[in-house]
């Protein structure tokens, strides 16, 4: 049975034990308003993840940034923390193989991270996972803030989750408010955890 780690934070898991280079390590940001930790959404899916890894360490770092509805704001200062931190693990723990992954604001995060990872980082970054990614048109005139692709070099990397009628991230047809609540629900973060996995 895998067994992970949280570094910078708390994570509901009492079998957790320190180890400084896990094998896997996931990096995840939480939703806006969520109380700092890796939310539900992200909560879920490393509890996924975790099972399908068995027999590898796997530590989790909570992205430490306010999540605040200043979006753009926060989610810089979410993704400065991500980059930091990723950097100082290439540096640590260069055979852990790092996964990336964020909810709403959260994904937001990773979307502003990925142009600003080292070159070196494609490398150490096998997998990221973002649950309804505030890019719609809808989101951007909310949030006041409009958010850049996943980087490049990390697409072919990138599970993009986005549930049907997500104002966040859908096309604004057949708009479905209680649709970005729904990822834990509809079984979307053990779809993602599922390919992550096989990239591990």
């Amino acid at each position: 049975m895998a067994s992970w780690v949280v570094l910078g934070g708390a994570l509901n898991n009492p079998a957790a034990h320190a180890d400084p280079c896990p094998a896997v390590e996931v990096a995840f940001a939480r939703g806006t308003g969520q109380p700092p930790g890796v939310g539900s959404v992200g909560q879920a899916f490393i509890d996924s993840l975790g099972s399908q890894i068995s027999g590898r360490s796997m530590g989790v770092y909570p992205v430490n940034y306010p999540a605040t509805e200043a979006f753009a704001a926060s989610a810089q200062n979410g993704a400065d923390d991500l980059v930091a931190h990723v950097q100082d693990m290439i540096g640590r723990c260069p055979n852990t193989r790092m996964v990336l992954g964020g909810f709403s604001q959260g994904a937001g995060v990773i979307d502003l991270a990925t142009p600003a990872m080292p070159p070196r980082a494609v490398d150490h970054v096998a997998a990221i996972a973002v649950f309804g990614n505030p890019t719609s048109a809808l989101a951007n005139r909310l949030s006041g803030t409009v958010f850049p692709p996943i980087a490049p070099p990390y697409a072919a990397k990138t599970v993009d989750m986005c549930a049907a009628g997500d104002p966040a991230c859908s096309d604004g047809s057949n708009i479905n408010v209680f649709a970005h609540a729904s990822y834990v629900q509809s079984g979307m973060t053990t779809q993602a955890a599922n390919l992550v996995a096989a990239r591990l």
